[in-house]
């Protein structure tokens, strides 16, 4: 979506080149990132997004990376008076508070196939569940889902996503660090999804210890293009093979957030 468009006019041409030219969409919150020199701008910015928007009903203004083991950002209302809204997608509703819970929004189509993938009567392992988003469609589709979630918070909305979508009988969600899965879980998994956080893509190899042989290993990890032909290489001699793997969208400069799915 093209915010510098929508701002021709109202802030100065030289402090446009400053301004990221696209925003997240999660309900109807829309999350831009307005640097620390243009927030006098703040107004015109949320304006510009609302007009483009009809359906946006709160902007909010990412002023901290995620941070922490909540892998919560520091947000600021600059129109609006909430953070916490229903994100819709695919026929499934999440409920959250941006505040209190990560989300990523971009990752719908992701989500929607990794779930095509799944088969009744699996068992599903999910790292990293946040509020449920790639763990409540694998439920939908059949499968019996594990979830593991270190962040309290997010925790207590998946357990209203779960009743929101009627699933709450197929998912144990599990408030705990990723690290103390292969000690605190004693089972066999048929598969497993692993959105990882920047720069621990050690829990590959920990997370898939717990897979069965045969079973399969959804991965997401950042890395610039060049690097991926070698990490295909990486990954067949760890035992898998590498059966698709395709870019999920650029996330910093020459580095991008890339899905690999492995067969073990």
């Amino acid at each position: 979506m093209s915010l510098k468009e929508e701002l021709e006019g109202r802030i100065p041409e030289e402090e446009l080149d400053k301004l990221p030219n696209r925003f997240d969409v999660i309900g109807d919150i829309a999350i831009v990132s307005v640097p620390e020199s243009m927030e006098r701008y703040n107004a015109d910015i949320a304006l510009a997004i609302m007009d483009r928007m009809q359906s946006i009903k709160v902007v909010l203004n990412k002023v901290s990376k995620l941070d922490g083991d909540r892998r919560v950002a520091d947000l600021e209302i600059i129109a609006g008076d909430r953070t916490e809204t229903i994100h819709r997608e695919f026929g499934f509703a999440y409920r959250i508070d941006l505040k209190q819970a990560f989300f990523n929004g971009r990752l719908s189509f992701e989500r929607k196939r990794i779930a095509s993938l799944v088969k009744t009567g699996e068992d599903v392992l999910v790292p990293f569940s946040g509020v449920g988003p790639f763990a409540i469609p694998a439920s939908a589709a059949g499968a019996r889902v594990v979830a593991v979630e270190m962040n309290s918070d997010a925790c207590k909305a998946f357990v209203q996503n779960c009743r929101l979508n009627k699933v709450e009988g197929n998912v144990q969600i599990i408030n705990a660090d990723a690290n103390c899965i292969p000690k605190m879980l004693k089972m066999e998994f048929d598969r497993a999804i692993i959105p990882t956080p920047y720069g621990m893509d050690h829990f590959l190899q920990s997370i898939s210890s717990l897979v069965k042989t045969g079973g399969y290993v959804h991965f997401y990890t950042f890395k610039p293009k060049e690097q991926i032909p070698g990490l295909i290489d990486e990954y067949e001699n760890m035992g898998f093979e590498v059966q698709f793997h395709r870019r999920c969208g650029n996330v910093a400069p020459g580095i991008s957030r890339w899905v690999f799915d492995l067969k073990k």
